[in-house]
């Protein structure tokens, strides 16, 4: 793999590496949705020009970039095609793991990421889920390895990665264990049903005594107890690809506005582009985008801080969380409307399948319910209120003891 990216990059150049990819992921974006062809080519563009390796330290090869810088790139992405960012949410997430774990083991995954290694997720199970925790299970079988065996649902980007980061139970203990996307005994399908967000690849993977060597034990995985900056991190991607799909649907509502001829016999003008009525929905769409966007920044500046010399610093983690948090409750609310609204500007017209303006809505309604907003607005409410703690890695599944 080649990169440009050696010295500290600026926004400005950064722009003008990935703009240009991002203009071509955009080109396709709609005959992907329409024929559900998964982002396999995009992605291996991606990966050529390092944009999976962005938050690698330079000294590693990577592009050493700033969490804002890197957040200001991903929802320029996703205003090309939100599918992209949210197939490769665990995958940055693991960079910033391995970056932060500041060992060898990790610095040889980010160099594996450098040299265009993508990781995938297995997290969520079905039925009980993991609220009681995994059944997903990792047995010992050797002095140097183990077993995986279990079923996994929503494994988002998978189908385009190299290895798949699994949530496990080890003996009563969540762990995390990273396994190689094409060893024998793993089966990965493409049965995501979701009416957005289509070409995430968040379908089935179930793992048949699959075997995992020793060096791939994580340690902790997701739904440990206790404080983590993952929660933060892993829901401002969602709302990166929030505020991307809230620019796209701006520009590809300008872009209708602007060739239309067609109007109404009661319109305050001849032609829409000049209807102060379609001006203001216009306006309002713009804002939307900016102010998600901004949002989506204010919280990556937190995280920098939080995250700054390859550490976590503990004591921030409980700002990024909430940031994160207000966030969501702000962003899900302004690109739902804005991407409802758009509809006002025209006619029966405006839904014709083939512009696949509807995919916007339909985009952002996937993303959001994600970490549900009514479970965050009333934590952040207890927080105020009584001093609760946020839930922060919380987990899904059913809480009673009896399941089918």
């Amino acid at each position: 793999m080649t990169t440009s990216l050696i010295a500290p990059p600026t926004d400005a150049e950064l722009d003008a590496t990935f703009g240009p990819l991002y203009a071509r992921i955009a080109e396709g974006a709609v005959a992907r949705e329409r024929d559900r062809e998964l982002a396999h080519e995009p992605i291996a563009l991606l990966k050529e020009a390092g944009f999976t390796a962005l938050r690698v330290p330079r000294e590693l090869g990577g592009g050493g970039v700033t969490l804002r810088q890197f957040f200001r790139q991903l929802i320029a992405l996703a205003a090309a095609d939100s599918n992209i960012p949210q197939a490769l949410r665990v995958h940055v997430n693991f960079v910033e793991d391995q970056r932060l774990a500041n060992t060898t083991a990790g610095d040889e995954w980010l160099r594996a990421v450098v040299d265009g290694t993508v990781v995938g997720n297995a997290i969520t199970e079905p039925g009980a889920g993991s609220v009681g925790g995994y059944a997903t299970a990792l047995t010992k079988d050797s002095a140097d390895g183990y077993r995986l065996n279990g079923t996994k649902f929503y494994s988002t980007g998978t189908l385009y990665a190299d290895q798949i980061l699994v949530a496990a139970d080890l003996d009563g203990e969540r762990v995390g264990v990273l396994v190689d996307a094409h060893a024998e005994g793993v089966e990965k399908v493409d049965d995501w049903n979701g009416f957005g967000q289509r070409l995430t690849a968040s379908g089935t993977t179930v793992f048949t005594d699959v075997a995992v060597p020793a060096d791939r034990l994580l340690g902790a995985g997701y739904g440990a107890p206790g404080a983590t900056y993952a929660t933060s991190y892993l829901q401002l991607v969602q709302l990166a690809g929030l505020a991307g799909i809230a620019q796209r649907a701006t520009d590809d509502t300008v872009a209708w506005v602007q060739a239309r001829t067609r109007t109404f016999s009661h319109a305050a003008a001849d032609l829409q582009r000049h209807d102060p009525l379609v001006q203001q929905v216009i306006g309002r769409l713009s804002s939307a985008a900016w102010a998600a966007k901004q949002s989506v920044l204010a919280v990556a500046d937190v995280l920098d801080r939080a995250l700054a010399d390859r550490r976590v610093h503990e004591d921030l983690v409980p700002e990024a969380e909430l940031a994160a948090a207000h966030a969501q409750l702000a962003v899900i609310d302004l690109v739902l409307k804005a991407t409802s609204d758009l509809f006002e500007v025209g006619g029966a017209s405006i839904v014709d399948a083939d512009l696949r303006l509807d995919r916007h809505w339909r985009n952002a309604r996937t993303l959001a319910v994600h970490n549900p907003a009514i479970q965050k607005a009333r934590a952040v409410g207890d927080l105020l209120l009584n001093g609760a703690d946020l839930p922060y890695a919380w987990n899904a599944g059913s809480r009673t003891e009896n399941v089918r």
